[in-house]
């Protein structure tokens, strides 16, 4: 869940009911993956580019063009109109929206998969996001990611889909259970996962978020000595933070750390996830209600917070949306 996902939900919002529910859940489940993708035995390796602990899709059209999409395992599912309008993508209207549709002709070898989860809302406010968010086309959000296995390997920065005779094996004990929201029958009514992990001898369950990311601010980038203010990141609740940071007051703490919301940072030394030890991972703070209410709507439980590339990147971690586990690689 980027900042796009809370901050600027007013802006989403004004494009009415219909078309802001298509950036966190469309219901419609596709019949076929396409042919490019239902071919392919094994691992597939994405085109990407990775930023700072964030992986952009980057496929290429048949025509020669370049697409950038953020990939967020907390997001929605759009693309912008100037982006379609630019590469002349099809379109086709879905009552009162617009979207990709059939999906785009790619290149051999620089394909994306077309999402079983929902179909790609061409975003017309695209041109009004703010600044951060105009780098990239648009977002593969959890809608992309569903029905399918997904290999995240941060040390060699590297995007898989996989099948499932291509799971690695893995120990049960780094072997995580991940929740999802699901109706009566166990169907998932959303893919946003949730994951429990263990910070200061108590289980937290977060949003496992991919697309977590912060942008800091000068004071934070002089005390992490880092020169790119875009960061991936994690989120934790205000009352959490509060928590920690009164309990241990050694724990290196950043206030108004972040652009625009002059959000503070935590540090926490030690993060338990996966039968794995690793930190020190730096949490950017959230209000409560961005997760209490706000994330609650799509999750099968309440989460404190968002596990994000700032813990992440320690690993490479496959994410089975089909069974609902994810694998840890240390």
């Amino acid at each position: 869940m980027c900042r796009l996902s809370w901050q600027a939900n007013a802006i989403l919002w004004e494009l009415g009911p219909v078309k802001f529910s298509s950036l966190v859940f469309f219901a419609v489940v596709l019949a076929t993956v396409s042919a490019a993708f239902a071919q392919q035995p094994g691992s597939v390796l994405i085109p990407t580019k990775y930023v700072n602990g964030t992986f952009y899709a980057e496929p290429v059209t048949e025509h020669g063009d370049r697409l950038s999409f953020y990939t967020d395992t907390g997001g929605g599912l759009w693309i912008k109109k100037n982006a379609v309008d630019k590469d002349k993508l099809p379109t086709a209207a879905e009552g009162e929206r617009t979207v990709l549709k059939p999906w785009p002709k790619f290149k051999q070898g620089q394909a994306i998969p077309e999402p079983l989860g929902g179909l790609v809302t061409v975003m017309p406010e695209g041109e009004k996001l703010p600044g951060w968010a105009r780098d990239w086309d648009g977002m593969l959000g959890q809608q992309w990611f569903s029905g399918r296995i997904w290999t995240f390997d941060y040390p060699k920065q590297q995007l898989w889909l996989r099948d499932e005779k291509s799971i690695p094996r893995i120990d049960g004990t780094h072997t995580v259970s991940l929740g999802f929201q699901a109706d009566a029958s166990g169907k998932h009514s959303t893919d946003f996962p949730r994951i429990t992990v263990r910070i200061d001898g108590e289980n937290l369950d977060l949003l496992f978020d991919t697309g977590a990311q912060t942008f800091l601010a000068a004071p934070a980038r002089d005390a992490l000595k880092l020169g790119s203010e875009q960061r991936a990141a994690s989120f934790i609740t205000k009352s959490t933070s509060d928590k920690w940071h009164k309990n241990h007051p050694q724990w290196r703490y950043i206030e108004k750390a972040e652009e625009e919301t002059s959000a503070d940072m935590i540090e926490v030394p030690q993060v338990e996830v996966g039968g794995y030890t690793v930190g020190p991972v730096w949490f950017t703070v959230r209000p409560d209600k961005a997760f209490h209410e706000y994330m609650a709507q799509w999750m099968d439980k309440p989460v404190e917070g968002a596990l994000g590339g700032s813990a992440l990147h320690y690993f490479r971690v496959t994410v089975d949306y089909v069974n609902a586990k994810a694998y840890f690689e240390k």
